[in-house]
């Protein structure tokens, strides 16, 4: 975990040499034009195919998709900032004789409120939810007969308030807020009793009679810490990094669970372009199992880090 830590504070640091001399420099009002709503949807599809006919190196023909979408609208005035964004991503892979297998699933809502008590400074008081969860059933291929997961089995959501930094909010910011709740749920009866993501699971007896039934939902309060940055690195090539780290008061303290993407966009033309991100996640919570020689029985393993890598080309649309 010190050496995840490390490299994301490598990265805010950066972050800050990327700025101008002038970004904690108090400079003079800027003009009033009145309160502003904007607005912004996109929608993508990446596909990926690859077929083989008498080939002597070998293969297997494979087609793999993913559907995204995301819509914004934010709302700024003289003192109040109030941003919006929800995005959706489903993806599946077809490879040969081999099931359908979802390679991305997520729908996440974010609402962010801001009060800036004067025009002169970029700290605002901010409140923040996030929501996130999945869509369909998720499993430990190849097993396709008991889910890992499903709809709300997890969902996670946060909720506090605290100071945020924000020369341009909209791309540079850091947040610290020491009350936050985050409330995890698991509304699947079996996930639940086995005690998934973190929740108390099920008592049985001797017999294996169910006593008491698994807990659908676990909170949390703590602190957490985001920071989001937005640049061009170069023409038609951004940069967005987010990152999140998060600690509970009571359960504990000091164990941070990290959630930090970073995503190169390349833009081809106004259709047309390309991806490549990376997706770190580390949640105490999330235990890892590994397999015993009685087939069908699994160990608890302990937490681990979780890594997405991703790259894709396809088409997108803003409007």
């Amino acid at each position: 975990m010190k050496y995840i830590l490390f490299s994301i504070l490598f990265i805010i640091t950066l972050n800050l040499q990327a700025q101008p001399d002038s970004l904690f420099l108090k400079l003079p009002p800027k003009k009033y034009d009145g309160p502003v709503w904007t607005r912004k949807n996109n929608v993508s599809l990446n596909l990926n195919q690859v077929s083989f006919v008498n080939w002597n190196s070998g293969g297997s023909n494979s087609i793999a998709g993913l559907l995204g979408a995301r819509t914004e609208a934010n709302y700024k005035d003289r003192y109040f900032t109030w941003r919006n964004n929800a995005d959706f991503r489903y993806g599946v892979n077809k490879q040969a004789e081999r099931e359908l297998r979802k390679t991305d699933d997520l729908i996440e809502l974010n609402s962010n409120l801001g009060f800036q008590p004067d025009s002169i400074s970029n700290w605002f008081y901010t409140m923040k939810f996030n929501f996130r969860t999945q869509i369909s059933d998720g499993f430990k291929y190849p097993n396709t007969d008991n889910p890992i997961s499903r709809f709300m089995a997890p969902g996670y959501l946060f909720f506090g308030g605290g100071m945020e930094y924000g020369k341009n909010i909209e791309r540079l910011s850091f947040y610290l807020s020491p009350l936050t709740l985050k409330a995890t749920f698991v509304l699947d009866e079996a996930l639940a009793n086995a005690g998934s993501f973190g929740v108390e699971p099920a008592v049985y007896d001797t017999e294996g009679n169910l006593i008491r039934a698994g807990n659908q939902v676990r909170r949390e309060f703590g602190i957490l810490i985001t920071n989001s940055y937005e640049m061009e690195v170069i023409e038609n090539v951004d940069l967005i990094h987010r990152v999140s780290l998060y600690t509970d008061y009571l359960n504990r303290f000091g164990n941070v669970d990290v959630d930090w993407s970073v995503d190169f966009n390349f833009k081809v033309n106004s259709f047309i372009n390309a991806t490549l991100g990376s997706h770190l996640r580390y949640d105490d919570d999330v235990k890892t199992q590994i397999a015993t020689d009685v087939e069908g029985e699994f160990l608890e393993a302990g937490p681990k880090v979780q890594w997405k890598q991703y790259l894709g080309l396809g088409f997108a649309v803003d409007f």
